[in-house]
């Protein structure tokens, strides 16, 4: 979390995005912390992986994406 705090204060500087309330640019960076940036610490894993998560396919942005949109049709169902 320390990791992406220090990510996040870098950019905030040069991003005009995070000036607003509801902008996407944090949960998104967020998943792309978590999901897709390998980290040399734990072994070249994103923490997803670490933590026994594996998103699959060539483009994990369209996989997460895909999945977000099934999970929210299915509430939607019930």
């Amino acid at each position: 979390m320390e990791r992406l705090n220090g990510e996040v204060r870098g950019r905030e500087k040069v991003m005009l995005g995070l000036e607003r309330v509801n902008t996407s640019i944090l949960p998104g960076y967020q998943i792309y912390h978590n999901y897709m940036r390998l980290h040399e610490g734990i072994a070249n894993l994103t923490p997803a992986e670490k933590c026994g998560i594996k998103v699959e396919g060539e483009n994990k942005w369209v996989t997460l994406i895909q999945n977000a949109k099934r999970e929210k049709d299915d509430q939607k169902d019930t």
